[in-house]
């Protein structure tokens, strides 16, 4: 925890921002600027502050941030500021991969690279999958080997491409890439929202995993992890586009796994609570925004996209040799209010 003499920095956590006696004016300052009040804040007290830059989505510009570092600091910005900071530990179980291949979907950003380089760590070959085709090779090499695939993954021949990237053997498939709506109810929702969400979301999902099913079927085992969400478990998490979608990946991993239990391969989801990627929640609707924060009062800490990645992994693994079917909340306690 950050002392009162010790430099406030950007590394410091929201939490030891708001409660240093100079610090905690200026961030409350900012917020109140910005139409919000410090408990807006309280689901990123655990995050580093600077980590707030990325995720506001250029909503809290990195100067602003400086500034408040020099405004904690007599107008100075400390050493610390500017030194390098250690990245997460990501705790590896060993080589649970090693000789296989898995692919992982939306691997550029967020939950997708935190899986793909984990998997990466622990020995797999990845098929790392995603638009962005600059950011992909910025993923972090482990002991694995790293592909990279730019493609739409509700495009079918990009999908025939990932595919035949991966090879004759396809041993784990995590399907990550998502998309957020605009938080409106069913009578708001618009032609292009419904259509985008359901795209990525569930047809990107459903066709992806068509795809690998029959490499995993011939060789007798395979395991496919899909992301839903808190919004594939109740009705209070987001908008009636993507908690349908989250419900539609929840049904389509249940149907999954029954079919093809008895044939090796098992079929999984991870379902997320608040989770600090560059996601961002947009409100188009004042009823959805009306109803959908006051759901959220109890809303848990956000966690960091390895954690989630941990979860993932853990399903993709022999470790979880006897699971399938299972709808995993990887959300702080979220699911259980």
């Amino acid at each position: 925890m950050t002392d009162h003499q010790t430099p406030l920095t950007s590394h410091a956590t929201v939490g030891e921002w708001l409660d240093h006696p100079v610090g905690g004016p200026l961030l409350r300052d900012l917020v109140a600027a910005g139409g919000q009040d410090a408990s807006s804040l309280a689901p990123a007290r655990s995050l580093p502050l600077g980590k707030l830059v990325e995720l506001s989505g250029g909503k809290l510009p990195a100067a602003a941030v400086e500034q408040l570092v020099r405004g904690a600091n007599g107008g100075e910005l400390p050493e610390e500021e500017t030194a390098p900071q250690p990245g997460p530990a990501t705790p590896v179980a060993g080589a649970r991969f090693a000789g296989r291949t898995a692919i992982v979907t939306g691997a550029a950003s967020g939950i997708g690279r935190a899986t793909a380089e984990r998997l990466l760590a622990e020995g797999a070959r990845v098929v790392a999958v995603d638009l962005v085709a600059d950011r992909l090779a910025d993923i972090a090499p482990g002991s694995g080997e790293l592909v990279t695939v730019a493609g739409d993954i509700t495009d079918p021949e990009a999908v025939a491409r990932i595919v035949d990237a991966a090879g004759d053997r396809i041993d784990a498939l995590a399907n990550v890439a998502g998309v957020m709506d605009d938080m409106t109810p069913l009578h708001e929702v618009s032609d292009a929202v419904w259509r985008r969400v359901m795209s990525v979301n569930v047809d990107g999902t459903f066709l992806l995993s068509r795809a690998v099913l029959p490499s995993m079927l011939a060789a007798g085992s395979g395991s496919i992890v899909n992301v839903t969400s808190e919004a594939g478990l109740r009705g209070s998490a987001a908008g009636f586009a993507y908690t349908t979608s989250k419900h539609a990946v929840v049904g389509m991993t249940k149907s999954a796994a029954f079919m093809y239990s008895h044939l090796g391969v098992r079929v999984n989801a991870v379902a997320p609570g608040p989770v600090a990627t560059g996601i961002q929640a947009t409100f188009a609707s004042e009823l959805g925004a009306d109803r959908i924060k006051k759901g959220m009062v109890l809303l848990p800490a956000v966690a960091t996209p390895e954690s989630l990645a941990a979860s993932i992994v853990f399903l993709l693994s022999d470790d979880a040799s006897n699971v399938s079917g299972a709808i995993l909340p990887s959300d702080g306690g979220w699911s259980a209010q």
